[in-house]
């Protein structure tokens, strides 16, 4: 869900436009002057972030638990905790990162020597989100910092004591001169994009994204997008009664644990064979009890407006009378309970519409190969999840879906996986990062050819004549000893 809105809960304060315009100067004015470029000044930065995640962690907790009522357990699980052990890679393997790659060359460049030199962008803007505020600005911001850029972080004013938190700390622990926290509402990132920026990272809905990209394309700014989507997981029949309670074990996390479902990559409904599904919703049910006995174990819904957007998926008569477990609103306190709904109509807006919350359709399908072709039947999602010990069925998953990212066996812990790219494909985003891939996405790769003077191929030049034209032949076949021949004029 993105931050650029219009309702009237989230207009901030805009900035105005002279400060923006002097933020983004100094920026500039930081990055021109080489500071950001040195191996040693990128490694001073995330050693500054991991000593604000050490020094602030009580507070970045009370920050998430204000915005959104998150446990400090789950605060520290998916944000403090996370974002340390990315920093700490990337800290370790930053010289491997930097060091400039040789490339083949072929002999006909001789002599020659050829070379991929990793270099920053330059200013970069990054748009966070509200749903994980801590994590979704600083992880891209260990990419963009360790690749040697200037940064503007701009965090969700929907988490305003965590864009508070990141705004009164950023610049104690980091370089204030080439990383700068700009709070505000939709008119503060409108104000943001009018200006050229050499990388925008934007996560959020696809609604806000499209404005992003539309005010990007006037200077032809690189944007990158991790938006979101219906999320499937896919839940053969698991043989033995402790494998199918750690599969439940790791839906009810990937669903209700993290942030209430209010996530891009939360798992938003389950497709089963009909005649598992009732072992299926028991098990559930037992354990939701067991997990989550109190509403204190899980995050609340983000706001008054977003808990409404919840409450009306369930108004429909369809869908209220598809639920088997759960559905108790309580809008005081913007909470929801877990609830489990069992084949709502495809056609309504719960099965439509990206979900982000605490409400879970189970969909039955005769064959749980079918479950394919209901995930190919709509838009690409950020992540396919599938229980299942079938290696067939792993195998035409791979090849016959396509979205951000596949997971067997488990659900959303792909995201901390360094090893592994985080992003969408299609209407789920484009654009990857976390660990290197972080790296490459805030960097450029310049192509450095270097030749002397020794060797000169005049047959790349005019006059030309069928001797050149058969040489070349041969050159761009790599076939030396053909070339060879046809210069010396032994072979036609």
């Amino acid at each position: 869900m993105g931050s650029m809105a219009t309702s009237v809960e989230e207009i901030g304060a805009a900035v105005a436009p002279q400060a923006v315009e002097r933020r983004l100067g100094e920026l500039r004015a930081t990055f021109e002057s080489g500071r950001t470029r040195p191996l040693s000044w990128r490694q001073s930065q995330l050693r500054g972030l991991l000593r604000l995640l050490a020094d602030k962690e009580e507070e970045a907790f009370r920050a998430l638990h204000d915005d959104l009522g998150k446990h400090r357990a789950e605060a520290y699980r998916d944000e403090v905790g996370v974002l340390t052990k990315s920093a700490n890679a990337a800290l370790r393997e930053i010289g491997k990162w930097v060091a400039p790659e040789k490339v083949w060359v072929p002999l006909v460049a001789f002599p020659a020597s050829a070379q991929v030199v990793p270099e920053p962008l330059g200013v970069v803007l990054i748009f966070s989100c509200w749903n994980f505020p801590l994590g979704l600005s600083l992880e891209p911001l260990i990419g963009a910092i360790a690749a040697g850029n200037a940064v503007a972080l701009k965090p969700s004013e929907l988490a305003p004591a965590t864009a508070k938190f990141l705004e009164e700390n950023i610049g104690e622990y980091l370089d204030a001169t080439a990383v700068k926290v700009i709070q505000g509402g939709p008119a503060v990132g409108e104000q943001l994009m009018e200006h050229r920026w050499d990388k925008v990272l934007f996560t959020g809905c696809p609604r806000v994204a499209r404005v992003v990209m539309a005010a990007a394309a006037k200077h032809l700014t690189p944007v990158a997008l991790e938006l979101g989507g219906k999320c499937p997981c896919i839940f053969d029949a698991i043989a033995g009664r402790r494998n199918l309670q750690t599969s439940v074990n790791r839906v009810i996390f990937a669903k209700w644990s993290s942030c209430a479902g209010q996530a891009c990559i939360a798992i938003d409904y389950v497709l089963v064979e009909e005649r598992f599904a009732p072992t299926l919703i028991k098990v559930l049910k037992s354990t939701l009890k067991r997990f989550i006995a109190d509403q204190d174990q899980m995050a609340r819904i983000v706001n008054g407006r977003h808990f409404q957007r919840l409450s009306n998926l369930l108004k429909d008569p369809a869908v209220a009378a598809s639920i088997l477990h759960g559905g108790g609103l309580d809008a005081k306190n913007l909470s929801i309970e877990p609830t489990i709904l069992l084949d709502p109509p495809l056609d309504s807006a719960i099965m439509t519409e990206e979900i982000f919350g605490p409400l879970l359709p189970i969909i039955t399908v005769k064959k749980i190969e079918d479950s394919i072709a209901f995930v190919r039947a709509r838009p690409k999602p950020l992540a396919v999840y599938a229980f299942t010990d079938s290696a067939p069925l792993k195998r035409r998953i791979v090849q016959e879906t396509s979205s951000g990212s596949v997971t067997f066996n488990d659900a959303v812990v792909q995201f901390g996986v360094d090893t592994l790219p985080f992003g969408g494909v299609g209407q789920s985003g484009f654009g990857q990062y976390h660990g290197k891939y972080s790296f490459e996405m805030f960097g450029h790769k310049k192509a450095v050819l270097r030749r002397g003077f020794l060797v000169e191929a005049m047959l790349r030049y005019p006059p030309w004549d069928e001797q050149k034209i058969a040489m070349m032949r041969h050159l761009f076949r790599y076939d030396y000893v053909r070339f060879i021949f046809t210069f010396l004029g032994l072979r036609k």
